[in-house]
């Protein structure tokens, strides 16, 4: 059977059970991390040298990192969630990229400086701007990458449930909005990724 190791409050596990909910395949989730530790647990460290969630083991498959995570399973097990079309793929693969290399850190630093009570004036108006582009690429598909659910959505969807949830004086952005609504509707990111996270 698939086993997760990953806290499901780490929004890198959640993109990972999001899949595994989305593909309906039988699992087991381990808690590790945060509050559970283990991450330096020599018997864990073998599996994943960095020590960090989530990391699967899928038979003799041992993986770690999110998207590589999303990627494989969404390949190995078939699905609309990895385009065939080479192209179609590619215009998947680069939000995911996007999201975890632009967006996530901004996002992720804006998050904390909210918390802590400092002045978010300036790093707000770059995660705006962030935001802004994928307003205009929602603006016709009611997903990222087209009209159906990709692994460019994966990697989105929990910043962009973060976003809308932050409590932080914001422009609107409504086509963002609706594109996590339509998340909502969909039981798996219903169960593993809306949930309350410290915002």
């Amino acid at each position: 059977m698939l086993k997760v190791w990953g806290r499901p409050d780490s929004s890198n596990v959640a993109k990972v059970m999001w899949t595994i909910g989305e593909l309906g395949l039988p699992h087991e989730r381990i808690d590790l991390g945060g509050k559970f530790g283990g991450n330096d647990d020599p018997t864990y460290r073998s599996k994943n040298p960095h020590g960090r969630i989530p990391t699967i083991e899928d038979g003799d498959a041992v993986l770690w990192e999110s998207n590589a995570i999303v990627r494989y399973l969404a390949g190995r097990y078939g699905s609309g969630l990895l385009p065939a079309d080479l192209a179609e793929r590619a215009g998947s693969d680069r939000w995911m990229d996007w999201c975890s290399i632009t967006l996530v850190p901004s996002l992720k630093t804006l998050r904390d400086l909210h918390r802590a009570g400092g002045d978010t004036k300036a790093l707000l108006e770059d995660v705006c701007a962030m935001v802004s582009t994928l307003e205009t690429a929602l603006a016709e598909t009611d997903f990222i990458a087209g009209n159906a659910l990709t692994v460019g959505d994966i990697a989105l969807g929990a910043q962009v449930h973060r976003w809308v949830e932050l409590d932080i004086a914001k422009p609107a952005f409504p086509k963002v909005v609706a594109y996590r609504d339509r998340l909502l509707q969909r039981p798996a990111f219903a169960e593993h990724v809306a949930k309350p996270v410290k915002l």
